[in-house]
């Protein structure tokens, strides 16, 4: 009997089976911190989100991005996750199903930081130059005519 080889694709984050892992590790994480369960004044002071986990091909290490909310005391606030990373994959490990616990490592959430530099670019004279001509000539932000 012939065997199928299915074609995962690595590109877009991994396989179907590490975001399905990382997302249940986000979420466990999240719930943590919401219900106050990581006893640190650091974490306890701050609204932390976490946006996303990327997990290894193996499923043996976590990168868990995080973000205090409103950006400040990222420094001391990765510091605390990380004196408490020991507590922190002790409970992962007990709530999400694993064969092995992953190893995790707290990484600061950058998109909030590429968001902004996004929308600063989009507000420069030279793009709104750019976006009134297309709109003065009736055309759509492609370059095609406008659909009425």
């Amino acid at each position: 009997m012939a065997r199928h080889h299915q074609h995962r694709d690595q590109s877009a984050g991994g396989s179907q089976r590490q975001l399905r892992v990382g997302e249940l590790i986000r979420h466990e994480l999240a719930d943590m911190l919401t219900r106050g369960e990581v006893h640190d004044p650091v974490i306890q002071t701050h609204m932390i989100t976490v946006p996303e986990v990327r997990m290894t091909a193996d499923l043996r290490l976590a990168t868990i991005y995080v973000m205090p909310l409103g950006g400040r005391d990222v420094k001391d606030v990765i510091e605390a996750l990380d004196r408490n990373k020991r507590y922190v994959r002790g409970e992962i490990a007990r709530r999400v199903n694993l064969k092995f616990a992953p190893e995790i490592r707290f990484r600061v959430d950058e998109r909030f930081d590429e968001v902004e530099r996004i929308e600063k670019l989009l507000r420069t004279p030279v793009v709104q130059r750019d976006l009134s001509d297309n709109d003065l000539r009736g055309k759509d932000d492609f370059g095609g005519e406008k659909a009425e």
